[in-house]
């Protein structure tokens, strides 16, 4: 692995985990500002409670070391859950740079993540 490449996860891979847990955290404790991103679009507040959670066990998993199973899923889920709220606040009508810069960006940094993580933070192929 190249120090590039390896630069380039780690600082995706922060990003993500303080969005993330940041985000998370903010949901369960049902900040106003979660709030009133969530309920415009149709949501329950009840909502806040799973994403949230779900959110702060995915920041922690990707950090973590060992467990690449786990942290497959984790990428998977927090990449779901993030084109899934680009995709609302868009298709909701709601173009405002609020609504959409956030989960924009943290796909991007979850894919680069994904994308440049270490040999150890993989999945070794079955059959090779």
């Amino acid at each position: 692995m190249t120090k590039t490449k390896l630069i380039i996860y780690w600082l995706a891979t922060t990003l993500v985990a303080v969005g993330m847990f940041g985000s998370g955290m903010a949901q369960i404790m049902h900040a106003k500002e979660m709030i009133d991103l969530v309920v415009p679009l149709g949501y329950p507040e009840y909502l806040l409670y799973i994403i949230g959670t779900w959110k702060v066990l995915g920041a922690i998993t990707i950090v973590v070391p060992r467990f690449p199973l786990v942290k497959e899923w984790a990428y998977a889920g927090l990449f779901f859950v993030m084109t899934g709220a680009f995709a609302s606040h868009l298709l909701s009508g709601d173009h405002s740079l609020k609504g959409l810069a956030g989960p924009f960006f943290q796909t991007v940094f979850i894919i680069l993540s994904w994308y440049c993580r270490p040999a150890n933070r993989r999945l070794v192929p079955v059959n090779q």
